[in-house]
């Protein structure tokens, strides 16, 4: 479905401006995808890390290791 929507708004920009249906904005485009993609990694990674209290456990024995040493 997102391909047939893609093509779609090329046509339609094809049409309404001949001059912006380059690719001038592609690079922007593929930089907006990686930032995409990184959101939904970082989301999943903060969802598991949340629901198993890894992180919070990791936190846990690191402060505990950095206050017996300081004492």
């Amino acid at each position: 479905m997102l391909p047939i929507l893609i093509h779609l708004q090329l046509l339609l920009a094809e049409r309404l401006s001949p001059d912006l249906a380059g690719d001038d904005g592609q690079t922007s485009a593929e930089y907006a995808l990686v930032v995409l993609g990184a959101v939904g990694v970082a989301l999943l990674v903060g969802a598991w890390a949340q629901h198993t209290h890894k992180i919070t456990d990791l936190l846990d024995t690191l402060f505990d290791t950095v206050t017996k040493h300081v004492k």
